[in-house]
């Protein structure tokens, strides 16, 4: 029998601590702590966890710096928590390789079901491997996207937002339909976050001078081969 997903919670507050293990443990989930950031990439590397929640703010190595290193060593899926909840929090966390981003404070079934979302999106088998257009392609299964080919270096939500692109090229993702395939379901994402996303495409791109991905106001985007 397969066992619960395990979820390690980094946080400096261990009354916080000690409420969402009680209420992952509830939910059915294994539950591990650390403290600070140095102790949640020393749990990473014995335990290698499901899942990783972790607090922005902590004192000595805080959460935007751990998930970095974090980043260098494993493909964890890293839910990020913070008081501040601040635009400019979310846009770096998520940019960093972030999976989602719970503002605090949050409710139990708020905290479970954006985790199982999280923990579906990792899980989810790749339908194609590889995805071709024009000069681009996308090695899903490696997690790696090529221009030209060259490596193009691309945050985990950059990386989903091009493959949705790629896999209905010629057709309009709407901007809920790009919600959805960047991060696993409906999702409470502000048009600037969102706007800050595709821009990071863009930009990676057109280093290699592509400029396929265009802009349908007030709809979405659509890749254009022949752009």
């Amino acid at each position: 029998m397969k066992p619960e997903p395990e979820v390690l919670v980094v946080d400096d507050d261990p009354r916080l601590r000690e409420v969402v293990r009680y209420t992952l443990a509830r939910a059915g989930f294994r539950v591990r702590e650390a403290g600070d950031g140095l102790a949640a990439l020393a749990e990473v590397r014995a335990s290698r966890p499901d899942l990783v929640l972790l607090d922005v703010l902590m004192p000595g190595l805080d959460g935007i710096s751990a998930c970095r290193e974090l980043r260098a060593e494993h493909d964890v899926p890293v839910v990020f928590l913070s008081s501040r909840g601040e635009e400019i929090d979310r846009v770096l966390g998520l940019d960093l390789g972030g999976d989602d981003y719970i503002a605090k404070p949050f409710s139990p079934t708020e905290l479970v079901s954006r985790i199982r979302a999280v923990l579906r999106r990792a899980a989810r088998p790749a339908p194609r491997e590889t995805l071709v257009e024009r000069e681009v392609r996308i090695d899903l299964r490696a997690h790696r996207a090529f221009a030209r080919e060259a490596e193009l270096d691309l945050t985990a939500t950059e990386f989903r937002m091009l493959a949705a692109l790629l896999a209905d090229a010629g057709a309009i993702v709407t901007r809920a339909a790009m919600v959805r395939a960047a991060y696993g379901g409906p999702h409470h994402v502000s048009e600037r976050t969102l706007d800050s996303h595709v821009r990071g495409v863009r930009n990676k791109l057109r280093v290699h001078a592509l400029d396929h991905i265009v802009t349908v106001t007030a709809v979405g985007w659509r890749w254009d081969p022949g752009a």
